[in-house]
C-alpha cells in the first residue's frame, strides 16, 4: 500500500483525494477504500465508465494517534470502560478538549468545504476479515453549511467526539465480548468525507444508495449465489444498513420479475420513505443523537425534488399496471425500472463490473457500499461515490443435505431459504417469541425482552437457537423486530418465520446481516405459505428455564443437530431421541 498524502490543509484542492491527519492506524474502513483507490483509478477511467464518474468521494483520516491522546488529555478512559449508559459517555466525551494539534486542521476543513459532511468510525477491528464491526460504531452526517465558520468547526468537532466516544458505548462492548476482543485494545480511526449527493430544497441526498454483493446467499428464480445480490434504495443508504424496504435484484438478471403477487403487494411492500441531510432550520442541538442532522420523508418530497424520474414508476389503476417513470399522476412505486427494466442509465452494467474489480483486488467475495446521484433531467453525466469494500465470508465446508431431509419426525425447523454453511451440534437452548403474544405493535417490547435473555446466556457461555417472527434487526417495527447485534449476541442460529401480515423479503445488504455471516450465525427463513414447518409443539413442550411476556427460554434434553448446505441454500434443525 502507497504512502498516504499528508493533509495539507486543502479539502477539495489538494492534489490527492484521500489524505490522513496525525500518525497511527487509519482503521480498517479507511484502509480498505485506500487500499482499492488504485484499483478504481486505473478499471474505471471516465472513458470506459459510460457517462459514470467512479471516485472514492473526498476524504481525510484522523489517524488513531489523536484518540488515544483525547482520552489520556481529558482523563476518559475510567468512564469509558465502565457500564456507564451510552449517553453519560457522550456527554463525558463531549465535555472533552481536542488535542491542539488537531484544532487548525479541523478549522481548515470547515474553513473551506460548505457542503455536508460524513464522520464515520473506521476502528482497528473494524471490517476486519473475519471480525468486520460493520454498523457497530456511529457516523454522523453534519450539513456544514451553517454562515459561521466557527459554528461549523464545533459541529465537526463534536461529531468526531460522538464517533470516538461510539467505541465505548454498549453495541461495541457487546460485540467485543463475542469475539473475545479486550476493549483495550481497540482504537479509532475518524474518516471525514463529502457526502456524495445533490441539493433538493432544504436538503441533500444522492439520487440513490445500494450494498452490491459479489455472493448471494439467496439466490431465487435463475440467479445462482455466485451471481450476487444488490439492494438499491432512494435517498441515503441508512434506509439499506438498518433493515427498511429496498428494492433487490440479481445483477445477471436485472429485468426478472419481482417476488410480488401483484400490483398491490409492490405498494404495500416497496420503499415508501427515504433518508436525507436536513439543510433548513437547525433542530434541538443533540450531539450524542447520530442522526441530528438527518431526516426522513415520504416519496412526496423526492416527487417535488424531481429526484423519482429514473428510480420509480407510476400505478395506472385503470390498466393495473405500473408505468415506468414518473410522467403521469398515480401512486409511486421505487422499482428503479427506468434504470434496470429499461436500461436508460447504464447502472447494471456499472455494478457487475465493480463487483468483479473488487473480487479480483481482493481474492474472495466481496460487499460494496456506494451512493449514485444522477442528472436528474438525462440521468447522465452521473457520480458513482465508492464509500466501502469489505470482504465476505463463505463457507466452503461441503454439506449434502437433499430436500428429503427436510421433513420428518425428527426435523423441528427445514428451510430451503438458509444463510450461511456447515453443522454444528452444540446447541440446547432455544429461545422464541411465543406464537400466540406477537403481534407487530410489540416488536419494540419483544427486543427488550430479548436483551435480557441474551445477556444471561451469554454470561453463561451458552450458544442457543433464535426463533422469531418478521426481519430480524429491521429498523422498522412493522417489518420485524428491531433488534440490533448486542440484543442476540449470543445466538448462533436464527430462523425468522412469516405471518400473514408480516412477510417481508429478507435483507441481505443490512449492518446486521453482513455481522451474522461474519460470525457464521446460520438464519433460517421459513414462510407460513410454504412446505416446511416449524414444529412449534416440540419445542413448546422442551423445559422451561424463564419466560416473559412475549418470549420463552426453554432447554433440550440432548442437543439439536443443524444442518446448513451453503450450495443449495437448504438446512434442518434436528432433535435426537
Amino acid at each position: 500500500m502507497s504512502e498516504l498524502s499528508v493533509f495539507d490543509r486543502r479539502f477539495f484542492g489538494g492534489e490527492s483525494a484521500v489524505t490522513r491527519i496525525g500518525t497511527g492506524s487509519l482503521g480498517g474502513k479507511a484502509q480498505g477504500l485506500v487500499a482499492i483507490e488504485q484499483t478504481i483509478r486505473q478499471q474505471f477511467p471516465p472513458e470506459r465508465t459510460k457517462g459514470f464518474t467512479i471516485t472514492i468521494p473526498r476524504m481525510t483520516v484522523i489517524g488513531t494517534d489523536f484518540f488515544d491522546a483525547f482520552l489520556a488529555q481529558n482523563g476518559l478512559l475510567e468512564i469509558a470502560y465502565s457500564d456507564a449508559p451510552d449517553d453519560r459517555i457522550g456527554h463525558a466525551f463531549q465535555r472533552g478538549d481536542l488535542p491542539p494539534r488537531l484544532v487548525g486542521d479541523l478549522r481548515a476543513v470547515t474553513g473551506e468545504v460548505r457542503t455536508p459532511l460524513a464522520v464515520r468510525s473506521s476502528s482497528m477491528l473494524e471490517d476486519a476479515l473475519y471480525q468486520p464491526f460493520a454498523g457497530v460504531y456511529a457516523t454522523k452526517m453534519i450539513p456544514n453549511n451553517q454562515p459561521d465558520p466557527d459554528l461549523r468547526f464545533r459541529r465537526l468537532v463534536e461529531a468526531v467526539k460522538f464517533v470516538w466516544a461510539s467505541t465505548f458505548f454498549k453495541e461495541a462492548k457487546t460485540y467485543l465480548k463475542s469475539v473475545g476482543k479486550d476493549p483495550s485494545v481497540e482504537k479509532m480511526a475518524v474518516i471525514i468525507q463529502e457526502v456524495v449527493g445533490a441539493p433538493a430544497t432544504d436538503r441533500f441526498y444522492p439520487t440513490f444508495a445500494g450494498v452490491a454483493r459479489s455472493y448471494n446467499f439467496y439466490p431465487c428464480g435463475y440467479a445462482k449465489p455466485e451471481d450476487g445480490v444488490v439492494d438499491l434504495a432512494l435517498g441515503l443508504g441508512k434506509t439499506i444498513v438498518d433493515g427498511g424496504r429496498v428494492w433487490s435484484y440479481s445483477p445477471a438478471y436485472p429485468k426478472a420479475p419481482p417476488p410480488y403477487g401483484n400490483v398491490g403487494d409492490m405498494l404495500k411492500n416497496t420503499q415508501t420513505t427515504f433518508w436525507a441531510v436536513h439543510m433548513g432550520s437547525p433542530p434541538p442541538h443533540d450531539p450524542i443523537r447520530e442522526t441530528e442532522y438527518m431526516i426522513e420523508l415520504g416519496l412526496d418530497a423526492a416527487d417535488y425534488d424531481n429526484t423519482l424520474r429514473f428510480v420509480a414508476s407510476t400505478y395506472d389503476p385503470g390498466a393495473d399496471r405500473l408505468v415506468p417513470g414518473v410522467g403521469s399522476d398515480g401512486p409511486r412505486v421505487v422499482n428503479f425500472g427506468p434504470i434496470l427494466d429499461y436500461e436508460e442509465v447504464p447502472f447494471n452494467d456499472l455494478i457487475r463490473a465493480v463487483l468483479k474489480a473488487c473480487e479480483d483486488a481482493v481474492k474472495a467475495p466481496v460487499e460494496v457500499e456506494f451512493a449514485v446521484t444522477l442528472d436528474r433531467k438525462r440521468g447522465l453525466p452521473a457520480r458513482f461515490g465508492f464509500l466501502q469494500v469489505r470482504p465476505m465470508v463463505v463457507s466452503s465446508e461441503e454439506i449434502d443435505l437433499p430436500r428429503e431431509r427436510l421433513a420428518g419426525d425428527e426435523v423441528v425447523v427445514g428451510s430451503e431459504t438458509v444463510l450461511g454453511n456447515g453443522r454444528r451440534d452444540d446447541i440446547q437452548d432455544i429461545v422464541y417469541v411465543i406464537p400466540e403474544s406477537f403481534e407487530p405493535r410489540f416488536t419494540a417490547m419483544i427486543a427488550a425482552e430479548l436483551e435480557r435473555m441474551n445477556a444471561e446466556l451469554a454470561d453463561q457461555g451458552r450458544p442457543y437457537l433464535l426463533v422469531g417472527f418478521g426481519r430480524w434487526g429491521s429498523s422498522d417495527p412493522w417489518l420485524g423486530i428491531p433488534v440490533t447485534w448486542s440484543t442476540i449476541s449470543g445466538s448462533r442460529v436464527i430462523v425468522e418465520a412469516t405471518l400473514p401480515q408480516m412477510q417481508p423479503d429478507m435483507s441481505q445488504g443490512s449492518h446486521f446481516f453482513h455481522n451474522l455471516t461474519s460470525f457464521k450465525v446460520s438464519y433460517f427463513s421459513v414462510r407460513h405459505t410454504g412446505a416446511h414447518t416449524i414444529d412449534w409443539d416440540w419445542i413448546g413442550a422442551q423445559t422451561e428455564v424463564s419466560r416473559a411476556r412475549f418470549v420463552r427460554h426453554v432447554r433440550t434434553e440432548t442437543p439439536l443437530s443443524i444442518q446448513v448446505d451453503g450450495r443449495t441454500g437448504r438446512g434442518v434443525i434436528l432433535r435426537h431421541g
